[in-house]
């Protein structure tokens, strides 16, 4: 879920400049995720809406769910817990380093997200889902959940579902070794369903090296660093903060501190479709949220509907979606 009606002012720049490919650092702002988790959101940001299909990326914790209370009205002590709330024209993709969460869908499914295996629902037009962190779950909470916008061509046509892989193919690069999320990198491919050419991988460096890593020139890419802080060329993004890197190279060096670093990499093919994005939709038009939302509100009074069905296993109320903005909201594109 997300308060992307509350998005700061559109400032997005393309993939190349004057001078070359475009480097950019990207700082996060703070958000309180559902009733108890603050996170970090890189995306959509300031000064840059989207990386390929990538349109939304929150990174939070570490948490430490020891500090659990006997209410949710702590945000940021107790971990996880988002009611079941809706998503269309989108894939999110849950990518844990620590801890433990609880996965229910409208599709039906039931699964326990864990470190180091992905988690990716996709929404075609609509599907609802919760997210939990159980009294059971490990101390620390700390991890990253990322949107992938679909494309017209697939965005009302394909199933709802979602995919869970506990074993995704091992990065081995000289100084790093990760996992392949999603796409290909270096000759290695991951099994994960991509709508538009993309890629995401989480890649640990070792103390003070320099990696380099291949990269398609047709593609930009972004990378957020997770643990340490890595040199990447004019930028050095911190725990947290994201880095830039616009189309036209074949690789990029990063060079971890002295304790190390760990981050994701994230990149794709630049999405030239406008999209509208409010709440927790994506849609091409005004009208595509307004319906969204009253398909949403529809399903709630009735206890699901043909578009949102009910999340099955869930012991509590759906959340509602908020009023609309008094103004059309309007399509904004990646670039100018």
């Amino acid at each position: 879920m997300s308060d992307l009606e509350k998005d700061p002012a559109e400032v997005v720049c393309d993939g190349t400049g004057a001078e070359g490919p475009v480097q950019e650092l990207l700082e996060p702002r703070q958000v309180v995720l559902g009733r108890t988790t603050k996170v970090r959101r890189l995306l959509p940001n300031k000064n840059r809406r989207m990386v390929g299909a990538w349109c939304f990326a929150d990174h939070y914790g570490p948490d430490d769910l020891t500090r659990r209370v006997d209410s949710y009205d702590a945000p940021g002590e107790q971990g996880m817990f988002v009611p079941p709330h809706p998503h269309t024209s989108l894939q999110t993709v849950s990518w844990l380093f620590e801890g433990e969460i609880e996965h229910r869908d409208s599709a039906g499914s039931h699964a326990m997200v864990r470190p180091g295996e992905l988690n990716i629902m996709t929404s075609g037009p609509g599907i609802a889902h919760s997210e939990i962190s159980l009294p059971s779950a490990p101390p620390t909470l700390h991890g990253a959940q990322l949107w992938v916008a679909l494309p017209e061509s697939a965005r009302n046509t394909v199933t709802p579902t979602f995919n869970a892989y506990a074993d995704l193919p091992a990065l081995e690069l000289d100084g790093a070794r990760g996992k392949v999320m999603i796409g290909t990198v270096a000759g290695v491919t991951s099994p994960a369903p991509a709508y538009t050419p993309l890629v995401g991988a989480d890649l640990m460096i070792e103390p003070g090296r320099t990696v380099t890593v291949p990269l398609t020139p047709e593609f930009e890419y972004a990378v957020l660093v997770v643990d340490g802080v890595v040199d990447a060329g004019d930028v050095a993004p911190g725990f947290g903060e994201m880095a830039y890197f616009g189309t036209g190279r074949d690789a990029i060096e990063l060079t971890a501190g002295a304790d190390g670093a760990r981050l994701l990499l994230l990149g794709g093919e630049p999405f030239e479709e406008q999209l509208v994005m409010w709440w927790n939709f994506i849609g091409r038009s005004h009208e595509d949220i307004v319906a969204a939302r009253n398909d949403w509100m529809a399903s709630i009074e009735s206890h699901g509907s043909t578009r949102f069905p009910a999340v099955r296993g869930y012991d509590g109320a759906p959340l509602p979606a908020p009023p609309l903005p008094a103004t059309r909201l309007k399509p904004r594109p990646r670039s100018r």
